[in-house]
């Protein structure tokens, strides 16, 4: 199986991705981190606020739904993160009592022609080992019609790892990524971990990362370009 380092350094440019490991001290960590290309995606960083992540401009650029957003939050037992506002809504939905296959069940595919971006999105139950990983992507067919994948990822051992990216790039052409990757990290705790995920992306291409414990996701360890 691959190490965690080196799938991201095997593919140049993820775009954003969603990480769910754990370390060689037994811990459960999230991860979210983010690259770009253009200047309007580099200009963009990751702050803590009272609720969770959020990713916000670093100009006076005005919100864009598509690049500004809640991207961690804590709701009740549930620990949610991911690529849009997705993670807000998916966050309200649990709060209100659905499950999270209900939760994740209809979100759809970012309207960014011509790659369509997919939405990616984990909930972990910050309670127990058990997460899923949801994303809603664009048919590689005909169709426009979303095509919807939840993934129930449970008994990580120290050291296992998956990995969700928007993206799959030689540097040159963007496609959209392979559904999850299962790989290992060599990270004794959560700041090894961010340090391994920030290591491995593309040094003039990465934005920002951020490593998260359940229940701690106001405390999470940060990374900026």
């Amino acid at each position: 199986m691959d190490g965690l380092a080196q799938v991201l350094s095997g593919n140049r440019y993820p775009g954003r991705g969603v990480l769910w490991a754990r370390t060689a001290d037994g811990a459960l960590h999230g991860g979210y981190f983010l690259t770009g290309r253009s200047a309007a995606s580099r200009a963009r960083e990751l702050r803590l606020d009272g609720a969770g992540l959020t990713v916000s401009p670093t100009d006076e650029t005005a919100h864009d739904p598509l690049r500004h957003y809640a991207a961690a939050r804590e709701a009740g037992r549930w620990l949610v993160y991911g690529n849009g506002e997705q993670v807000a809504v998916v966050a309200d939905r649990l709060e209100a009592g659905q499950g999270p296959g209900e939760a994740l069940a209809d979100l759809a595919y970012e309207p960014d022609p011509p790659i369509f971006t997919p939405r990616i999105t984990v909930v972990a139950d910050r309670a127990g080992e058990l997460a899923w990983f949801g994303a809603a992507r664009r048919s590689r067919g005909g169709r426009t019609a979303t095509d919807l994948l939840t993934l129930a990822v449970r008994e990580l051992a120290p050291g296992d790892a998956v990995l969700m990216t928007t993206y799959r790039s030689d540097g040159e052409q963007v496609a959209t990524a392979e559904p999850y990757h299962e790989t290992r990290t060599g990270a004794a705790d959560g700041a090894q971990l961010l340090d391994e995920v920030w290591g491995a992306l593309t040094p003039e291409l990465r934005v920002a990362a951020a490593v998260f414990e359940p229940g701690k996701v106001t405390g999470a360890a940060l990374r900026h370009a």
